[in-house]
């Protein structure tokens, strides 16, 4: 288990990767965010995006499970006051496969919960080939370690 003095900034974190199907980016469009060149492939050559790509808040949402998997569930988180910046820089296209990094940036000790710290993170995505496709920014809110066990 990893507790707030356990982040250092400039420390990186492999997130691991995912590939996106096109069933995927369907389903999840038809749900979530019906625009037409998320729906289908004919629909996407025929916009800016140049083929069936993933929604943002879809790759948001595999972003975030990559953070569930590989940080969340080893820290002793305690959720997260929500998210600075989130950026979409080049489409997901389906048979895409993303990889991800977490960079600790900074940490401090909560003012009002000092039981807690803040630990903020900067996740960067990259499609196929190293291509940056999108970046999240957000603080998590960790437990500290139990007086005198650090």
């Amino acid at each position: 288990m990893r507790y707030y003095e356990d982040f250092e900034p400039g420390e990186k974190i492999d997130l691991g990767s995912r590939t996106i199907s096109a069933e995927e980016i369907i389903e999840f469009a038809k749900e979530f965010d019906p625009a037409p060149f998320h729906l289908s492939e004919d629909e996407g050559r025929k916009s800016m995006l140049g083929g069936l790509a993933a929604s943002g808040w879809h790759c948001c949402s595999l972003g975030m499970r990559m953070i569930c998997d590989t940080v969340i569930k080893g820290t002793a988180s305690q959720g997260a006051p929500g998210v600075d910046e989130c950026k979409w820089l080049s489409p997901v296209y389906a048979g895409s496969t993303i990889r991800g990094t977490a960079t600790v940036l900074g940490k401090r000790v909560s003012k009002s919960l000092p039981a807690i710290g803040f630990v903020k993170f900067e996740y960067a995505y990259f499609t196929d080939g190293g291509k940056p496709a999108f970046t999240i920014s957000s603080s998590a809110m960790i437990s500290r370690r139990a007086s005198g066990t650090s």
